[in-house]
């Protein structure tokens, strides 16, 4: 019988086997006897042509079976395979004496090495998001020695950004983020390439933009995106790295690796719109992404050096506020629907595929919507309308416009309605429209004339009286 050698990445999928038995008379059949054995092998290997992957490798003794007969070469009985995808480093790259000087704290870690830190070298990683996650994971794989680093925003930095956001600066405030996270990269390390893709991902591209790299990090803030990263993880045969944070709480799991579950296995559909807010809204510790995206830099790592355990089967939470950490079983969904296209994740989640507090307007909502520049020339000509903050008593305390009536949390409107006139307009507000439309829907629904305010009070900061701050 042939024998097949399996790469550290790909054992978990053979049951841990560093070399599998097999029959066959060429390349083609020995691979076939390998994924009949081991079937959750054959995505990593071929994509759904059945072609063998571009990132994939297979060589005959010391010979690349590319340049010999491909996949038709006819092998013997003692004939020795050896499967090199680019994750587990293939021709591995050498390293500079630069390199080896930058590099000098790992090469002497018994775990790491010199083949380890090639296998960094050789390796790509793409970041889907260069913010609160992304910051301290991109820094920390420029400075670790990744070779290759993909990153996804379609961002501009923003002053709000710079509380958490560490990659970027004052000095790239109104700079693309990745432009300003790739020169944050140079120069911590400028051996490393760095693939910038200033564009939303969306259905029509993902499948190009994950496709070349061995490990895909999750630094997103919604769900369209975060469910588009993991189906097309799983369409691709790729490791995706999870990280999410809220407040003072974070999460982070290793999906797709190994014969592990995937994001749908720990949350098959997402929460209804509005019930998850975001972290425009509800605030985020500055500290907090700087800890979970260092645990997704960690695990990265690991699986690019096939060392120790990863978080996949395991969900690791933590509590900020408490200094806790917990950590909860994972496991795959038996019944769980096969992931087979990628869909349209806005209409999915009910939400925009966006990191930002909703500020989208309902067309076909029963209450009235008014532009900030409207609702200044109507009350400058005489209006008087109710005026109803709907944000948090925290935030009115930042800023607040000087003419408003009431606040009240827009999750707890319907318990003043009997405080509130019918016989006068009413016109909602909140931070940029989002939390506003959904309580003027709820009043609208009790039989309030309302009014909501497009772009809430940061659009009157920014277009009517730019003396008050923006937050």
């Amino acid at each position: 019988m042939a024998v097949i050698h399996i790469p550290t990445p790909l054992r978990p999928y053979t049951g841990g086997q560093a070399a599998v038995d097999v029959e066959g008379a060429t390349v083609s059949e020995a691979l076939e006897a390998l994924t009949t054995t081991h079937p959750d092998l054959a995505r990593h290997l071929r994509d759904g042509t059945g072609k063998l992957r571009s990132f994939v490798n297979v060589y005959l003794g010391d010979e690349d079976i590319r340049f010999l007969d491909g996949e038709a070469t006819a092998i013997d009985g003692s004939a020795e395979l050896t499967i090199v995808p680019s994750i587990a480093g293939g021709n591995l790259p050498s390293l500079s004496n630069e390199e080896v000087a930058r590099y000098s704290r790992h090469l002497i870690l018994e775990e790491v090495g010199l083949v380890g830190q090639q296998k960094l070298k050789a390796a790509s990683v793409l970041c889907v998001g260069t913010g609160g996650l992304g910051s301290p994971l991109l820094m920390y794989l420029a400075a670790a020695g990744i070779g290759r680093i993909g990153i996804v925003d379609f961002d501009v930095v923003d002053a709000s950004n710079l509380q958490r956001q560490i990659i970027h600066g004052t000095s790239s405030i109104g700079v693309a983020k990745v432009v300003s996270a790739k020169q944050r990269i140079h120069d911590i390390n400028p051996n490393v390439q760095v693939d910038i893709y200033e564009e939303p991902l969306s259905s029509d591209n993902a499948m190009r933009i994950l496709e070349p790299y061995d490990v895909v990090v999750d630094g997103t803030d919604n769900f369209p995106t975060r469910y588009l990263v993991n189906d097309a993880c799983v369409l691709l045969g790729k490791p995706n790295v999870y990280g999410s944070i809220f407040k003072f709480e974070g999460q982070a799991s290793v999906f797709n690796y190994g014969d592990g579950p995937n994001y749908r296995d720990l949350y098959p559909e997402p929460p209804p719109p509005g019930l998850v807010p975001s972290c425009a809204e509800g605030g985020v510790l500055g500290i907090l992404p700087g800890l979970i995206g260092t645990i997704q830099a960690t695990e990265t790592v690991k699986i690019l050096l096939g060392k120790g355990t990863t978080l996949s089967g395991r969900l690791l939470l933590y509590d900020a506020m408490n200094m806790r950490f917990r950590e909860l079983k994972l496991r795959r969904d038996p019944n769980a629907k096969a992931i087979t296209e990628l869909i349209d994740y806005e209409q999915f989640c009910g939400v925009p595929m966006n990191d930002h507090e909703s500020d989208a307007v309902d067309q076909d909502a029963a209450y009235g919507q008014l532009t900030v520049t409207e609702a200044k020339s109507k009350l400058d000509g005489g209006w008087a309308p109710y005026v109803l903050d709907v944000r948090k008593s925290h935030e009115a305390d930042i800023v607040q416009l000087d003419f408003t009536d009431r606040l009240q949390a827009h999750e707890d409107v319907l318990s003043i309605i009997e405080e509130l006139p019918r016989d006068r307009e009413i016109l909602v507000y909140c931070k940029t429209g989002g939390r506003s439309g959904t309580a003027c829907k709820q009043l609208a629904d009790a039989g309030f004339t309302v009014l909501n305010l497009e772009g809430g009070i940061k659009g009157w900061a920014s277009e009517i009286d730019a003396s008050m701050p923006i937050y």
